[in-house]
């Protein structure tokens, strides 16, 4: 008898073993903006946890060395991208002036990752890699690396899909259904946002084709040879991993090979600092937390607009959390935390905290719903203005432009958020987000499912 069980417990370790195919994994992420790569660390990290060997190439290094995962960092006088871009009102100059800058900035890029000396033994020395894991952003300049290093490519965002990325993956893109990413609007149009949608649509093909690809291919073409066309490439990518959830965007028609994993990088609640905890735990009708982001500078905001929110403040029963780029606020107040640096998931994770007031960046909101906590939006740039009319759509909050910000407008929107049937209906939206849990699922299978050739090849 001892004998069968020790047959059978041996034949099941044997058939285990045989059923895990562990990778060599190359990541390349060229962007240095920390806010996006929070969301692929957390995919990379979860990789070499599950035993894969992961290489990384990107500008932020683990600070404690992680089992199985390999950097290559890269090097940048500007390597954060923190706090260098101000507060002010959505226009179509600065949607024009950003795309440009923007397509500069990921040539920059290209050029930077090419010429690191480490990059380069990646091909010198042939490395194989079963997979290479490629942010999709404003360059595909990683693209020509792992046609050289002949591995396919997974794509990943930390962001809705961008307006040159639907045929790229062949999802559906029509101006009267599909939101632009840089613009306001949702699911729910006039006349003038579709016109809106359609111009900016086209715009950023052509201004992504002539100005970003076509410099790629060039300063790729001064260290390899015989690179396709970027296009083409981009069309060969295996599947895009999009960090979406369909709560907060609604569900639209995505094809097998975009997998929406939005909400991945959201982590277990820690403990807090003591002086924050107890800043919370004494609050008596609850906190309400104020962000702006890591790209936003929060001193930037106008004197005019900032009065108007510390006005605003100042009326509420409740206390605030502020991440203020400053030590110093013009207000003083025993209610106001402020704070350069705050851990803001695990502030949202705390049952005192009633709301937020954001800027709308992608994880913020995806914390934000995970937790229940009901939103105030302030888009500024990029695909802000798209995830404020998704949050307002879908019940998760209201929104407030810029140019609107008065003492008496956010009152009003603090009252709307504040009120408990609108945050019983988010908390009930969360419910449904955690039930569903798609980003978790999702990513874990598709994590076991790169170890199935098929799928890549």
């Amino acid at each position: 008898m001892f004998a069968f069980k020790l047959l059978i417990f041996c034949t099941t370790i044997i058939f285990q073993v045989h059923q895990v195919h562990l990778l060599n994994i190359l990541g390349i992420f060229p962007y240095p903006g920390k806010s996006h790569f929070i969301a692929h660390e957390a995919l990379l990290k979860d990789l070499a946890r599950r035993g894969h060997n992961v290489t990384v190439v990107s500008y932020f290094p683990q600070k404690i060395p992680t089992e199985n995962y390999h950097d290559i960092p890269l090097k940048s006088e500007e390597n954060s991208y923190e706090n260098y871009m101000t507060i002010d009102n959505p226009s179509y100059f600065k949607i024009i002036y950003r795309s440009m800058y923007l397509a500069f900035l990921g040539n920059g890029n290209c050029k930077a990752l090419l010429s690191d000396g480490n990059v380069q033994d990646l091909w010198n020395n042939s490395r194989k890699f079963d997979v290479v894991v490629i942010e999709q952003f404003i360059s595909d300049c990683a693209l020509g690396i792992a046609h050289e290093l002949k591995a396919p490519v997974v794509g990943v965002t930390a962001h809705s899909l961008m307006p040159f990325h639907y045929n790229r993956f062949g999802v559906p893109q029509h101006p009267a259904f599909t939101p632009c990413q840089v613009l306001n609007g949702g699911k729910k149009t006039s006349l003038i946002q579709r016109i809106e949608r359609l111009i900016f649509t086209v715009y950023y093909h052509y201004i992504v084709r002539i100005l970003s690809q076509r410099m790629d291919q060039y300063i790729l073409s001064q260290y390899l040879k015989n690179i396709p066309p970027l296009e083409e490439l981009g069309k060969e990518i295996k599947f895009l991993l999009l960090y979406e959830h369909f709560v907060l965007f609604s569900p639209y028609i995505l094809p097998s090979n975009v997998i929406p994993v939005g909400g991945f990088h959201v982590a277990k609640v820690k403990l807090l600092p003591t002086a924050l905890s107890k800043f919370i735990d004494e609050s008596k009708y609850g906190v309400i937390y104020i962000s702006f982001g890591t790209i936003l500078r929060s001193t930037s905001i106008e004197p005019e607009k900032l009065d108007a929110i510390t006005g605003a403040i100042q009326k509420l029963r409740q206390r605030v959390i502020w991440k203020w780029d400053s030590d110093a606020l013009p207000i003083k107040s025993k209610n106001v935390y402020i704070s350069k640096w705050l851990p803001q998931n695990d502030i949202l994770g705390h049952p005192k905290v009633l709301a937020i007031f954001s800027h709308c960046g992608l994880l913020s909101l995806t914390e934000a719903i995970h937790h229940g906590v009901p939103v105030i939006g302030m888009p500024v740039f990029g695909d802000q203005p798209r995830n404020a009319a998704a949050i307002e759509e879908t019940g998760l909050g209201v929104q407030i432009q810029v140019d609107e910000l008065t003492k008496e407008t956010l009152l009003e929107k603090f009252e709307t958020v504040l009120n408990i049937q609108f945050r019983n209906k988010v908390k009930w939206i969360s419910k449904m987000w955690k039930k569903d849990a798609t980003g978790g699922r999702q990513m874990d299978q598709q994590s076991t499912g790169w170890s199935m050739p098929a799928r890549l090849y």
